[in-house]
Formats: C-alpha cells, sequence, structure tokens
C-alpha cells in the first residue's frame, strides 16, 4: 500500500525541467540556483530593513538595486533569543535587517502559473525564522507549486505598541508590525511571484502555531483580503484562551510600562536603544508578552468578531492539529499525576460543572487521569481555538472546510514518549524528515508524501483530493464533522470528541 502511495504521490510531482535561475522583480533582479528541478531564491528582500526610524513602522518598500543580485543565502532571522531547543536556523544569525523572503520554484518559464503557498512559521510570536531545514521548500515545490516563506518581526520589535507610535501611524494604529510584515510580503507576492512562475491569483497562506494563528489573523483583517485564496491552520487560532488579543489601549499601557523601565521615556529614546539592550530587556520582563493586538487597522476588531459577523475572507480552509499538542504535566503540575489529584483539579477549575467535566475527561484511573490531563492540556492550549476557528468559518465563511488530526508519533528515544506533540507534522507537509536525525519508518515516509500531496492539492483546487489518496471529506454537520486521521492507516472518521470542544466553548462564553 505504501510503495503504491509514493509511486502515485511521485506521480503527482513536477518532473525536472529547465528552470530559469535569473528573476525581475520589483526592485532589482535576483539570481537563485537550481538543483534537481527546482530553482530556490534565497534572501530577497521584500521591505526596507525596519531600523533607526523605521523601527515600529509598517514595512516600507525595499530599496531598489543595480544588476543581479545573488540569491543564494537565507536573509538574517529577525532578531530574537534562543528560546526553543528545537529550532534550527540556517542563517548568519539574528538582526532587525530580517525582512527577507525565499522562494522554491519547480515551473520551467514564467508562463507555468503554478499555484503558491506562502508559508508563515511558528515560535510564539517571539521566535522563528524561514531558514529552518523542517520547513525548506524544496520537497514541496516538486509537488508542483510555488513555495514561499517570509521572516516577520517577532517580540518587542514585531508587537510593540506606544501612544506616540499610534500618534505618528496616521491611522491610530500601533503594535502589529509583525502581522504586517506577513502582509508586506502578501503583497510582494502579488507583484512579483508571476516571474517564478507562480499564479498571483492562486495564492495559499499555510502556518503553524504562531503561524496558524497569523493565518486566522490575515483572514481576519480587511487589509489582506484577496491577497490569497485559500488558506492551512496547522495548531491554532485566534480563539483561544490562551493567547487573548489585548485592545490597544491596553498593551500600549502595559507597553508604556516596559518602556519606563528601562529608562526610555520617549519613542526617540527606544529607537536609540540598541536592539540587543531592548531585546534583554524584553527577555527579563515578567508579565509581559509582545503579541498581536487589536489595533483598530490591521485588526480593527477582534478576530472573532470579525468572523462573526462574516466580515472574514470567504476562502476554502483546511486546519486541525496534532494528537499530543500539551502534556499532563501542565495540568497536575507539582502534583502526582493521579485520578485523585484530578478529580481534585476539576473540582477546582470546573466547580459545579466538574461531572460533566469527569465524563468527557474520566479519570478512573491513574492511567486514564494522565491521558485526560494530557487531552485537557493540548485541547485548551491549540485544539479548542482551532476547532472554534472551524466552527466559525462554517457558520459564515461561506467556504468548504477540511478537518485533520495528525496522529503519527515521530520515533525517537523520547522519555516518557511524547506522542504527535506540538509541531511534529512539518517536516511531513514539507517532505523534510531528512531535516532530522531520526529513525524514520517506512510508513512515516509514506506519511510524509501523502500529508505533502493534500497540502498541495488543496493549494491546486481547495480540494486536497485526488485520485488514489484516501477519501478526505468535507468538514460539515451532514457528514457528522469527520475528522481525516494522518497516521499509517490514514482514514477518516467522524468527531468523537465533540462534546469536550461544545463544553469548552460553553465555559469561554461566559468568561
Amino acid at each position: 500500500m505504501h510503495r503504491k502511495l509514493i509511486l502515485l504521490c511521485a506521480a503527482l510531482s513536477v518532473s525536472p525541467a529547465a528552470v530559469p535561475d535569473v528573476v525581475k522583480v520589483d526592485a532589482g533582479s535576483v539570481k537563485g540556483a537550481v538543483a534537481n528541478g527546482v530553482a530556490a531564491f534565497k534572501g530577497i528582500p521584500f521591505a526596507a530593513p525596519p531600523v533607526g526610524a523605521l523601527r515600529w513602522k509598517p514595512p516600507q518598500p525595499a530599496p531598489h538595486w543595480e544588476g543581479v543580485r545573488e540569491a543564494v543565502e537565507f536573509g538574517a532571522r529577525c532578531m530574537q533569543g534562543n528560546i526553543y531547543n528545537d529550532m534550527v536556523f540556517r542563517d548568519k544569525g539574528p538582526s532587525e535587517d530580517c525582512l527577507y523572503l525565499n522562494v522554491w520554484t519547480p515551473a520551467a518559464s514564467a508562463e507555468a502559473r503554478l499555484p503558491v503557498m506562502v508559508w508563515i512559521y511558528g515560535g510564539g510570536f517571539a521566535a522563528g525564522a524561514a531558514s529552518e531545514p523542517r520547513q525548506d521548500g524544496e520537497n514541496l515545490a516538486r509537488k508542483g507549486v510555488v513555495v514561499v516563506s517570509m521572516n516577520y518581526r517577532l517580540n518587542v520589535f514585531g508587537f510593540f505598541a506606544h501612544a506616540e507610535l499610534a500618534n505618528e501611524s496616521g491611522h491610530h494604529s500601533a503594535g502589529n508590525y509583525g502581522l504586517l510584515d506577513q502582509l508586506a510580503a502578501l503583497e510582494w507576492v502579488h507583484k512579483n511571484i508571476a516571474g517564478f512562475g507562480g499564479d498571483p491569483a492562486k495564492v495559499t497562506i499555510f502556518g503553524e502555531s504562531a503561524g496558524s494563528f497569523s493565518v486566522s489573523a490575515q483572514m481576519a483583517s480587511p487589509l489582506a483580503q484577496g491577497l490569497f485564496q485559500r488558506a492551512i491552520g496547522e495548531s491554532g487560532a485566534f480563539f483561544s484562551t490562551v493567547l487573548n488579543l489585548k485592545p490597544l489601549p491596553r498593551s500600549e499601557e502595559a507597553d508604556a510600562k516596559f518602556a519606563e523601565s528601562i529608562g526610555a521615556h520617549s519613542l526617540a529614546d527606544l529607537r536609540a536603544k540598541p536592539a540587543g539592550e531592548l531585546l534583554d530587556a524584553a527577555a527579563k520582563q515578567d508579565g509581559i508578552r509582545f503579541a498581536p493586538n487589536i489595533d483598530g487597522y490591521f485588526l480593527p476588531r477582534s478576530v472573532r468578531e470579525i468572523y462573526a459577523k462574516g466580515q472574514q475572507s470567504h476562502v476554502p480552509l483546511l486546519a486541525g492539529w496534532n494528537h499530543d499538542e500539551g502534556g499532563y504535566g501542565s495540568v497536575f503540575e507539582k502534583d502526582a499525576p493521579t485520578a485523585a489529584n484530578f478529580a481534585a483539579y476539576a473540582h477546582k477549575h470546573f466547580g459545579d460543572k466538574t461531572d460533566a467535566f469527569l465524563k468527557l475527561y474520566p479519570a478512573e484511573s491513574d492511567e486514564q487521569a494522565k491521558r485526560s490531563a494530557q487531552d485537557l492540556a493540548g485541547d485548551q492550549f491549540i485544539a479548542f481555538s482551532t476547532w472554534k476557528w472551524l466552527e466559525m468559518q462554517g457558520r459564515t465563511g461561506h467556504s468548504a472546510l477540511y478537518r485533520y488530526e495528525f496522529d503519527d508519533a515521530p520515533p525517537g528515544d523520547d522519555s516518557p514518549p511524547r506522542g504527535a506533540y506540538h509541531s511534529a507534522e512539518i517536516e511531513f507537509v514539507f517532505g523534510a524528515l531528512a531535516s532530522k536525525n531520526l529513525p524514520w519508518r517506512p510508513e512515516d515516509n509514506a506519511l510524509s508524501d501523502l500529508v505533502s500531496a493534500y497540502w498541495s492539492n488543496f493549494a491546486k483546487t481547495g480540494d486536497p483530493n485526488s485520485p488514489g489518496l484516501p477519501q478526505w471529506p468535507t468538514y460539515s454537520k451532514r457528514a457528522k464533522y469527520p475528522v481525516m486521521h494522518l497516521d499509517a492507516t490514514s482514514h477518516a472518521a467522524p468527531d468523537d470528541h465533540r462534546a469536550r470542544y461544545e463544553f469548552l466553548d460553553s465555559r469561554s462564553a461566559k468568561q
């Protein structure tokens, strides 16, 4: 079965061709490198360096250059600390001068008009970069799509809000510079991707974790409408009780306290601070998280309100999450993982709804309590917000929906086993299993071929299906909300956990 699947997915791919390695974009010409029928263009500036007076400004046009610019190395990643130990980068290090993107194209000419997939990385809006090997676009491009990935500003550089910034903006907004960077990259794609053989009228945005939250926000923003025609969200959306969007005044208040704490009494003082000093100071703050806000411009209202009014982009959406998004330790904390302690947690947090809660997250034994705690942690962290996104888009979005659950636990020697943990699907999507030194099994390689085929099919048609692949039905009440389970025996099945999300939804509506 797996051999047939691999052969089928290979048939769906684009065969090697004479791919051009020089392309003219609006700021000049770039020269990439061709390997195995895919041309890679790395480190293309899509905006001016956001330094000096441009720190905390919306991205400005990239300066023009003469001649042909070499585009064979990744641009610097945006300013960040060493936050996640699973992130590996191939760029030269962090810098404020970081607004670069990459293009992988299998197109033999500009007339190819291939679908375009624009990737937005995760990292909690505090870390990440487009140079990670697990997000390399070469193998995914072989499925017959043009792949684009961009850097966007993070942490204090991407999401700092201040009253002076709002006053100088011209639309009284501040703080969402990282999201505006993503928007600028989409505008760059709209203007330039045809030269790489891409179709600017057939763009899919896709992202994981903070990147998935970003996809939900780009769908909500009136500024991004028309720049993409499909969307894929992997684990997360701005319908969360974990990562709330604060109104601009609250962000300004919190960030003003941060500015005072580092002796910066004006915007000029803040812009004069060395980047490293700002980053170090941001890392030391307790209780302040620099993240997107409801700025009145990029997001005129909360994402939830925009979807409720049906004002989001009405595009097909494929979204889901992984089986083990959270760990039971976050529920038990310092307590032993026992049924008694889980019941005590339930009484503390759910009060008179404890009996209803324990029916959905049972704890009749210690092992069952650990599994329920793990499910609850994943639901509260990621699953509920992604579920709610699908529900809201289904209610007001007038577009096809597809839902998945990634169930494949990467092989390794983790103790205790992490299962299909948060971010585990990324290298499967990109066909980049080789980026991690794990004892991959034949079924992992077959699954990677299948997942990348589903994702690229969706980019091509708005439907992940194609002949020979396991049928993936649309997500709807009539079909009992089917979920495509992605693992060694990928199959669709009705959602058997819907009551859990409805329970959490009833709780969140009262908060």
